[in-house]
């Protein structure tokens, strides 16, 4: 399997699993199950295209940088994904004790 097929291989998952997450983020009711939509894109998708990227861009530093980008929106996708959710049961339960 060559460079590219790879990087393409990539980039349709990766560009797969946006996709869900989207249709996902307009369907589903509720700030939780959201959160569980967008979940998905900052930890695999996102990061799935980086990966496509630095594949087809080859061996050097423009590869490295695409990684460590995919690495960082893995990694900080999962930490904004926890800071949102707090912040969501922080504000309901302020709404809960102001009734």
């Amino acid at each position: 399997m060559g460079r590219h097929t790879a990087a393409l291989v990539l980039l349709c998952a990766g560009t797969a699993v946006l996709l869900l997450s989207a249709v996902a983020l307009a369907v589903l009711p509720g700030p939780y199950l959201r959160l569980h939509a967008l979940s998905p894109a900052s930890t695999l998708g996102a990061p799935l295209v980086a990966l496509a990227l630095a594949v087809d861009t080859g061996p050097g530093r423009a590869a490295l940088k695409l990684l460590v980008i995919g690495l960082l929106t893995a990694a900080g996708g999962t930490v904004t994904t926890m800071a949102v959710a707090r912040t969501t049961v922080r504000t309901e339960a302020a709404r809960e004790a102001r009734r």
